[in-house]
């Protein structure tokens, strides 16, 4: 049951955001963030460093979308932040030609970014020395199959 109420000549409240996900404002710039080489001139800023772990077993049918990557530590600003940080490494399909269809990303597939393949663990905080980004692990570009060798 919905708590939404319509008084007057208003028009009606069906309680939903036209906002999908991964399209709002905040999205977009936490994956350009992301997405972004940080420069020298950057650093300074207040970032925490987390430690993105597998915790679903190896024959768990969620690796067959999103291949994992083992563990990865990251420097970032939330553990959300963290999860975005890791996949934004990640090969995209708008990166290469070969694109399923035009518009489409496949960012949001990111096996980091789901809890139920990856978990988030705060290693340490407020450090100011590190630039946002990767720390440790590898991050394979080989997450489209159309990339990888026959």
């Amino acid at each position: 049951m919905s708590n939404v109420s319509r008084t007057g000549k208003e028009e009606i409240n069906n309680a939903t955001s036209p906002n999908t996900f991964g399209r709002s404002v905040e999205s977009q710039a936490q994956m350009q963030d992301a997405a972004a080489q940080a420069s020298p001139e950057t650093g300074g800023e207040v970032l925490n460093i987390y430690r993105l772990e597998p915790i679903a077993a190896p024959d768990d049918p969620r690796w067959d979308n999103a291949p994992g990557h083992g563990i990865v530590v990251v420097a970032a600003r939330t553990p959300g932040d963290a999860r975005i940080v890791a996949a934004a490494r990640e090969l995209d399909f708008m990166e290469v030609d070969a694109a399923p269809a035009e518009d489409v990303t496949t960012v949001n597939a990111s096996a980091f970014r789901d809890d139920k393949l990856y978990t988030v663990i705060e290693v340490e905080r407020n450090r100011r020395d590190i630039k946002r980004g990767i720390v440790e692990g590898t991050v394979s570009v080989e997450t489209i199959r159309s990339v990888e060798p026959d």
